[in-house]
């Protein structure tokens, strides 16, 4: 009996070993801000859970309420408006991120994702839908893409939308909490970022569309659940960022076809602190750009190019639910050099965003739109 539990012993501590070795923290540590150089302005208040905005051609913004509300803020005043499909509220799940199409001053589309109780299977998971605005009522609902099965499982829904430069959508969908079924299958939905025309078709010349029963919508695949998703503004290409499990939250320059190795090889450990790999890279799976080590749980995420901010200019902006700010990352030759935080302490931050007017609006779970204004 001393000699298994003796074994026992010894078995976790090697494990314990394990996981402090593969929590090693992230390189760059983030710093509070040396000098206070803005202020802050509620732009909308009374806001729930402001998962996805978008500004208007008008000035005014386009908010989703993730229990599912889709609110237009005009003139100083909230309306809610009508004709959305049915939203599955669960856990994660709801009214999610919303974008215009590139044209949309010609062509009027408006991309939505939400979670749906549609399809195969009990529960739900991730649509994308398309619909134009008439009046403060949704007309012209169309449905591009859900991902299936349907689940019951309450996390890892994804789920951001953006446009390239040609035009492609682009948008993720997370796991759903099967980390060991869905991402590394290219036959199964979940754990993916997808590629579309416009219309919702597929694009000829995505990765796996000649791959006998693959998700041909796939564009890479490994991830986790990608919260965060934005065009670079000078090489077009898509970023996105990740939730990890317990470390090893991720940023990532998605490439067309390539594996990002969740969950075969990660910077985290299980909730538990128990690991479920003991790899942080293989050949073949492609290394993030920056990882957090502890996670700070990133949601939204835009590039500063605004002259507003010139001691910015060129920064990333990552929010943090875990931690209640918004990271401001520091890039040289696409490495982080440094980070900061900002709006420290105000809310949950959900989503971030740069407005047309040049200035930086941030929402936070239950405050609201907040915008940051430079000191002069």
């Amino acid at each position: 009996m001393k000699q298994y539990k003796l074994i026992l012993a010894m078995c976790f501590i090697t494990t314990l070993a394990c996981a402090q070795v593969q929590q090693k923290e992230s390189s760059v540590k983030a710093e509070a801000p040396t000098t206070i150089n803005y202020t802050t302005e509620v732009v909308v208040s009374e806001l729930n859970i402001p998962w996805g905005m978008v500004f208007m051609p008008d000035g005014s913004m386009l908010i989703t309420e993730k229990t599912g509300e889709l609110i237009h803020f005009k003139d100083g005043k909230k309306t809610e408006i009508q004709g959305l499909p049915e939203i599955y509220l669960r856990g994660q799940g709801g009214l999610l991120d919303i974008e215009l199409h590139p044209d949309y001053a010609n062509n009027g589309w408006i991309y939505m994702s939400h979670a749906s109780a549609d399809g195969e299977g009990d529960g739900g998971n991730t649509a994308i839908i398309r619909a134009k605005l008439n009046g403060n009522t949704l007309t012209d609902v169309e449905r591009l893409y859900k991902a299936g099965p349907n689940s019951r499982r309450g996390q890892h829904f994804g789920s951001r939308i953006e446009f390239d430069d040609d035009g492609y959508l682009y948008f993720s969908v997370g796991d759903r909490g099967s980390r060991d079924v869905n991402p590394q299958d290219i036959t199964k939905d979940c754990g993916k970022i997808y590629r579309l025309n416009d219309d919702g078709s597929i694009p000829k010349d995505n990765p796996f569309v000649d791959t006998p029963n693959a998700k041909t919508a796939i564009y890479s695949y490994g991830h986790r659940n990608p919260q965060g998703m934005v065009k670079h503004p000078e090489t077009g290409k898509i970023w996105v960022h990740e939730h990890g499990p317990r470390g090893g939250d991720e940023i990532n320059i998605i490439q067309k076809g390539k594996n990002f190795g969740w969950p075969v090889i990660s910077y985290g450990i299980n909730y538990s602190g128990t690991i479920f790999t003991e790899i942080t890279e293989k050949k073949g799976m492609q290394q993030p750009l920056f990882y957090w080590v502890p996670s700070i749980a990133p949601s939204g995420m835009t590039f500063i190019t605004s002259d507003i901010y010139p001691d910015w200019k060129g920064n990333l902006l990552a929010g943090s639910l875990k931690f209640e700010y918004v990271e401001r990352l520091v890039l040289k030759d696409n490495k982080v050099v440094k980070r900061e935080k900002l709006l420290e302490g105000m809310g949950r931050v959900r989503n971030v965003r740069q407005g047309p007017d040049g200035y930086i609006y941030a929402a936070l779970e239950g405050v609201g739109i907040v915008k940051i204004v430079p000191n002069k």
